[in-house]
C-alpha cells in the first residue's frame, strides 16, 4: 500500500516536471525532482511540503486548461479530448495531495492524529 501511495505521488510529480520541462521552467523541473528526493525523508514538513506543492501543481494545472481552451477556441481547434486529459490529471494530481491524509501516510511520515 505504501508504494503504489508513493508512486502515485512520484508519478504526479513527473508529469508536473515534464509540464514545466515543456515550457522551458528549469526551476520548475529542479523542484519537482527536489521534492520526489524528499520524499524519502520521512519527515513532517516534507508531507505537508508536498502536499502543498500537488495543490500549487494542480492550481497550475487549471491555469494551463484555461490558457488552453482559451488558444483552441480562438483557433477553431476541438477541446474536448484535451479538456478531458487535463480535467483527469488535475483529478489526479488533487487525490495524491489527500493522499497524504491517510492513515497509511500519516504513519509513514509521522503525522499530528495517527496512531503510532
Amino acid at each position: 500500500m505504501k508504494t503504489s501511495y508513493l508512486v502515485i505521488i512520484i508519478l504526479s510529480l513527473v508529469v508536473l516536471g515534464a509540464h514545466f520541462l515543456r515550457y522551458g521552467n528549469a526551476i520548475g523541473v529542479t523542484a519537482s525532482l527536489a521534492l520526489i528526493g524528499l520524499l524519502f525523508l520521512r519527515k513532517a514538513w516534507v508531507a505537508r511540503l508536498v502536499q502543498a506543492a500537488l495543490i500549487i501543481g494542480a492550481l497550475e494545472w487549471i491555469h494551463t486548461l484555461y490558457e488552453l481552451i482559451q488558444m483552441r477556441m480562438a483557433q477553431g481547434a476541438p477541446i474536448a479530448r484535451m479538456a478531458a486529459i487535463l480535467g483527469v490529471v488535475i483529478v489526479v494530481t488533487i487525490a495524491s495531495a489527500l493522499l497524504f491524509q491517510t492513515r497509511t501516510m500519516k504513519q509513514m511520515y509521522r503525522l499530528g492524529g495517527s496512531e503510532q
